[in-house]
């Protein structure tokens, strides 16, 4: 599983989940949606990163810009 950390309206968040959706389903992950506005705690540790994606299993996390390899290289596995 893949968390992406992002909120409604951001356009970096949109191209994010377009650039990790396809890899996931490629690799037979899922990919889970996480809206910060819907918790104070992400909101306060996010609001000025996302788009995040998150690997929980490892604890990594990848700020946005990043691209199909960065993401497979870290979080393959």
């Amino acid at each position: 599983m893949l968390l992406l950390y992002h909120t409604a309206g951001c356009h970096l968040c949109e191209q994010a989940e377009a650039l990790a959706a396809p890899l996931t389903v490629e690799r037979g992950w899922v990919l889970r949606r996480i809206d910060i506005a819907d918790d104070e705690a992400l909101l306060e540790r996010y609001a000025t990163r996302i788009p995040v994606l998150r690997d929980p299993r490892g604890e990594r996390e990848l700020g946005w810009p990043f691209d199909a390899q960065i993401v497979l290289d870290p979080l393959a596995g």
